[in-house]
């Protein structure tokens, strides 16, 4: 269970980031309510996972699923560059996340 609200976490983790895009600096109201709203119950679900998962696990599972949703989004949603670097640089992302999952014992 602990797994599947970091998880959860993780993709709230982007959708705050999108809404920060949308937000235009914080200049526009509702996608503003999105970062807010996003973020918090990303952190909620976060520290309900850090309960139970060992912390370091956690938190580097938890951002790399941020950063790694966000590096796709930008490439696959926003048009940002996807030359051989930015793609392999992200599987090795996503091959260490699952690495520290396997290697992450209980939870």
């Amino acid at each position: 269970m602990a797994w599947a609200l970091l998880l959860a976490a993780g993709v709230l983790e982007v959708v705050w980031v999108v809404f920060m895009r949308f937000s235009d600096g914080f200049t526009r109201l509702w996608p503003s309510i999105g970062v807010i709203t996003a973020g918090g119950a990303s952190l909620v679900l976060a520290a309900q996972a850090i309960r139970v998962l060992p912390i370091g696990t956690a938190y580097a599972v938890w951002t790399g699923i941020g950063a790694a949703g966000a590096a796709l989004v930008g490439m696959l949603i926003f048009g940002e560059s996807h030359n051989a670097i930015r793609v392999i640089s992200l599987v090795l992302v996503i091959v260490g996340l699952i690495g520290l999952k396997l290697g992450g014992s209980h939870g």
